[in-house]
C-alpha cells in the first residue's frame, strides 16, 4: 500500500511538472499555433479601448503580445449576441477597466496580426489576479532619474529595463559558454576577505565575529589565482565590493567583476584571450538580443564592424601621446583618468588595448616586461562609443623573491600576503589573467549613458535602496 501511495503521487507530481512546463508563453508562439486556443498569463503593459474594443498589450516575462477584446453585438431585432463575439456588457467593462500592471490570465484563439508580422490572442475568457490602480509609473508624466530610482523595483519591469537585464543576461551566459568551451573551471572567490587586493582602493571594513578586521572583497583574483596549480585555467564571476564616493556615471560601489587566470599562458596569450571572449559575447548579444537592442534605440553597426576585424594596441607611451597631440591636459607616466579614457574613445571606432603601463602605477603583482624594463605586461582594454576601460589584465609576478620584494616595496605587510607568496614557493609557473566589469560591457553594448542602469539595483555614494 505505501509503494503503491508513493507511486501515485510521484505520478501526480510528473503530471502537474509536465503541465507547468507545457505552458504556452508568448516567446514560444508559431505559426502552428495559429487557429489553436490557448491560455496566456501575465500583466497589462498598457490597454486602450475605444468602448466596443479593448487593446491589451500584455508581457509575461518572455515577450510582449496584443490580445483583443471585444464586447457583445446585439442583433437589430434584440436578439442574443452574434456567434463569435463573446463578452458581455458586464465582463467588457470590468477588463476595459483594469490597469496598468494588472495581473490576469487570457484565453482563447491565437490569430495573425491583420498588419504586422507578430500575432495576437482573440480573447474568449479571462481571469485577473490582481486589478491595479494607480501605478505609480504609469502617468505619461517625465519622471526624473531619482524618482525612478526610487521606484527601481517597478521601473525594472519598464521595456527598457526589461531588454537591459535580457542583454546582462545574455553576457552572463555568453561568459560561462566561452569559458566551459575553452577548457576554464568556475572557482568562487570569497567575499570576506583580510586584505586589499590592490592596496590602492577605500574598501568596506567590517568586523568578523571572532573581533578581527575583514573587508567585502574588491576582487577575486588573488584567491583563483591559487587554484591555477589544481586546474590549469580558471575564473570567478561575482559581487565585488569598492567604498569610492565617486558618482561619475561608470562607477558603483557594488558590482559584478569576472576574474581569469591561467597558467603557462604567455602575456600574447592573455590578450588573444580577452579579445576572443569580448568578440564572442558581441556577437551573442546581436544574435540573442536583436529585439532588445531595438527596444533600446542602439545602432547595432559599431559592433558588427569589429567582431571580425583585429583589435588595436598601442603601449601607455604611445597612447599619451596620441593624448597629447589631441590636446589633453597630460603627460608621459600619468595614470590617465576614465574621464580622459572616454573622451578618447569617443573619437575611436574600434577597441583598443592600451599595454606597458609604467611599472609605478601599476598594482605589485605585475610583472615587469624584462624587454622593456620600467614597463609592466598589462593592459587595459578600452571600449568604442566613449566607453572606455571594460578589461584590466597582466602577467603576474611568479618569483618568490621578486613579489616578496614588490610587496614590501608597496608598504604592505607580507605575513597577510603568506598564502598568496606560497603559490610561488611551490610549483610557481608564468601564469598572467584578467578581469573584466559586467556593468561596463552592459553599458556599452546597450548603447546606455549612465552604469546606474545596468545593474537591476544600483548602489552608489548617495543610494543603498530600495
Amino acid at each position: 500500500m505505501k509503494a503503491n501511495w508513493a507511486i501515485n503521487l510521484y505520478i501526480i507530481l510528473i503530471i502537474n511538472l509536465q503541465q507547468y512546463i507545457m505552458k504556452t508563453t508568448i516567446k514560444h508562439i508559431t505559426p502552428e499555433l495559429v487557429g489553436t486556443e490557448i491560455t496566456l498569463s501575465g500583466w497589462i503593459q498598457n490597454i486602450r479601448s475605444s468602448g466596443k474594443v479593448a487593446f491589451i498589450e500584455l508581457r509575461d516575462g518572455t515577450g510582449y503580445m496584443q490580445c483583443v477584446v471585444e464586447k457583445a453585438k446585439e442583433a437589430e431585432s434584440g436578439k442574443e449576441a452574434e456567434k463569435g463575439i463573446w463578452l458581455s456588457q458586464e465582463q467588457f467593462e470590468i477588463i476595459a477597466w483594469l490597469g496598468q500592471e494588472s495581473a490576469l490570465s487570457l484565453t482563447w484563439l491565437v490569430s495573425k496580426h491583420p498588419k504586422k508580422d507578430e500575432y495576437e490572442l482573440q480573447v474568449r475568457w479571462f481571469h485577473i489576479y490582481t486589478d491595479t490602480k494607480d501605478y505609480p509609473l504609469g502617468t505619461k508624466d517625465d519622471h526624473g532619474p531619482e524618482f525612478l530610482f526610487d521606484h527601481r523595483h517597478l521601473y525594472l519591469r519598464s521595456k527598457t529595463q526589461v531588454a537591459i537585464m535580457r542583454v546582462r543576461d545574455t553576457i552572463c551566459t555568453a561568459t560561462y559558454d566561452w569559458m566551459k568551451q575553452h577548457d576554464f573551471t568556475r572557482i568562487d572567490a570569497p567575499i570576506f576577505t583580510p586584505n586589499a587586493c590592490e592596496g590602492t582602493t577605500e574598501l568596506y571594513e567590517v568586523e568578523h565575529v571572532n573581533g578581527e578586521k575583514m573587508y567585502l572583497s574588491q576582487s577575486g583574483q588573488l584567491y583563483i589565482e591559487t587554484a591555477i596549480a589544481a586546474h590549469r585555467q580558471v575564473y570567478d564571476f561575482g559581487p565585488v565590493f569598492r567604498a569610492e564616493k565617486s558618482k561619475t556615471r561608470r562607477h558603483l560601489n557594488e558590482f559584478w567583476m569576472m576574474d581569469a587566470e591561467m597558467a603557462f599562458c604567455t602575456f600574447e596569450e592573455n590578450l588573444a584571450i580577452q579579445e576572443s571572449l569580448i568578440k564572442y559575447i558581441i556577437a551573442q548579444v546581436l544574435e540573442r538580443n536583436a529585439a532588445d537592442l531595438v527596444t533600446l534605440g542602439r545602432d547595432v553597426t559599431p559592433l558588427t564592424n569589429i567582431v571580425d576585424t583585429p583589435w588595436k594596441r598601442m603601449t601607455h607611451e604611445e597612447f599619451v601621446s596620441d593624448l597629447i597631440a589631441k590636446w589633453f591636459d597630460v603627460q608621459q607616466g600619468d595614470d590617465i583618468g576614465s574621464d580622459i579614457e572616454m573622451q578618447y574613445m569617443a573619437m575611436v571606432d574600434q577597441p583598443v588595448f592600451v599595454t606597458h603601463f609604467p611599472m609605478a602605477i601599476k598594482a605589485f603583482y605585475t610583472k615587469e616586461d624584462p624587454n622593456m624594463p620600467g614597463y609592466g605586461l598589462c593592459a587595459d582594454l578600452l571600449a568604442p562609443e566613449g566607453c572606455g576601460e571594460i578589461i584590466g589584465g597582466a602577467q603576474r609576478i611568479d618569483d618568490y623573491e621578486t613579489l616578496l620584494a614588490k610587496i614590501q616595496e608597496h608598504d604592505l605587510d607580507p605575513s597577510i600576503f603568506d598564502w598568496y607568496l606560497d603559490i610561488r614557493k611551490y610549483g610557481g609557473v608564468p601564469h598572467g589573467g584578467f578581469w573584466y566589469g559586467l556593468e561596463r560591457i552592459v553599458r556599452w553594448l546597450c548603447g546606455l549613458h549612465h552604469i546606474r542602469e545596468t545593474i537591476p539595483f544600483p548602489r552608489y555614494a548617495n543610494r543603498i535602496r530600495p
